[in-house]
């Protein structure tokens, strides 16, 4: 076989899609965000305003944050030294895991190097060693669930997204001994919709299951403290298992799950993406504590987020630029056609300097193609301007359909 002859063809193949990924080389600004230097091919370099970080509350600026960080590597030096079992585990991570467990009022935690690796793992594990386990999985879940299931190699039922009387269906036609997990997210990020938390407990409840609740674009974000969604509707306790990340309203990097001690300590001795990883950074750990320790306390950065949100839902509305409506923080603006999209994304770049990333098949399917903006508190009202400005520009010269008011 002709290896790269087959790689450059699947290659060519995704660029005549308008599926293929291009990189933007960017240079964020320390206390200037969402303001960043885009350093092209040629070496020549432009100012550019991020508009799809997931860096959502602008906390990767925060003093708090950068702050902890240096006094840690300070301290500690840079590297954790190996993994938790081996030498890996220092006094920042048992901190930090002791914050997340108060965030979302748990037993205890546990740190991943990311949130992919810790829905990777905590499913992985759950599946594999609990006999006969049947997990049901929300259809729109994201990819680190899917694999996560799929690694266990347990029986797997995939429920109408958000669809409870399915989900109620489904468990209600499987094996009544067998043990069952129902997993899902909080937050859904391409489409911003939320999910029927509630409603999902008391099915799980009725027919014995246990909750594995995926937080990671709501935590920080909502609930009195930033613990979430389900914090905001007091369901924390009814969630056997929230797992999150530190790497987007946070504004660092690592994973982690929260539920009782015992289920902590077991994926703890028996995942191998715990086992044989090796440990985030002591700076890093310390820098996602100082960061969920502000939230905490402060209200300032949800509500001013939510502001921006919600203005720019509303001068998008007066330009008819069509986009999806949901509850949450994220606003999918919607094409329908990859090329376009691209095309648009590359415009809006090199024409405007205003960043966001298409998003294409498969991580959304084909005809939903969108660009998702993510406004945070550090998006100025002249931000919001130049792009919903760019935007009716784009959508003139692309021919593209209004939103009717």
């Amino acid at each position: 076989m002709d290896f790269e002859k087959f790689f450059t063809e699947s290659l060519d193949g995704l660029k005549e899609e308008g599926r293929y990924r291009v990189f933007a080389d960017l240079e964020r600004h320390k206390g200037n965000f969402p303001k960043a230097t885009r350093h092209k091919p040629d070496g020549t370099v432009t100012d550019v305003t991020v508009w799809c970080s997931n860096d959502y509350l602008g906390m990767g600026q925060n003093p708090k944050v950068s702050d902890a960080m240096k006094e840690a590597i300070d301290r500690a030096g840079t590297g954790a030294g190996g993994t938790r079992n081996i030498s890996g585990t220092t006094h920042y991570h048992v901190l930090l895991e002791k914050e997340l467990a108060d965030l979302h009022n748990k037993e205890s935690a546990l740190l991943f190097t990311s949130g992919y690796v810790s829905n990777w793992a905590a499913l992985g594990t759950l599946g594999a060693q609990i006999p006969n386990m049947i997990i049901f999985s929300d259809a729109s879940n994201h990819a680190s669930m899917i694999e996560g299931v799929r690694h266990s190699r347990a029986q797997k039922v995939i429920w109408k997204h958000n669809d409870v009387k399915d989900l109620e269906e489904k468990l209600a036609a499987a094996d009544p001994d067998a043990p069952k997990l129902i997993a899902f997210e909080s937050v859904y990020s391409m489409d911003g919709d939320i999910a029927p938390i509630k409603e999902i407990c008391d099915v799980a409840d009725k027919y014995g299951a246990m909750t594995y609740l995926d937080e990671v674009h709501a935590v920080g974000l909502y609930g009195p403290r930033g613990g979430g969604i389900a914090e905001r509707e007091g369901l924390m306790d009814r969630i056997d298992v929230i797992e999150g990340t530190l790497g987007k309203a946070y504004g660092v990097m690592g994973g982690y799950i929260t539920a009782s001690e015992a289920l902590c300590d077991f994926v703890r001795s028996f995942a191998s993406g715990f086992i044989f990883t090796t440990a985030i950074p002591p700076a890093i750990a310390a820098g996602a504590a100082a960061s969920i320790q502000h939230l905490k306390m402060s209200s300032f950065e949800r509500k001013q987020q939510q502001e921006r949100v919600a203005r720019l839902r509303a001068r998008l509305d007066a330009r008819g630029i069509p986009h999806m409506m949901n509850d949450s923080h994220i606003v999918p603006v919607m094409v329908g056609d990859a090329a376009k999209c691209k095309m648009i994304s590359d415009m809006l770049l090199d024409d405007y300097g205003i960043y966001v990333q298409p998003i294409n098949y498969p991580t959304v399917p084909r005809k939903t193609e969108r660009l998702r903006f993510t406004p945070t508190p550090l998006h100025s009202d002249a931000d919001i301007e130049n792009l919903v400005s760019a935007l009716h520009d784009l959508w003139s010269q692309c021919a593209l359909s209004r939103a009717v008011a």
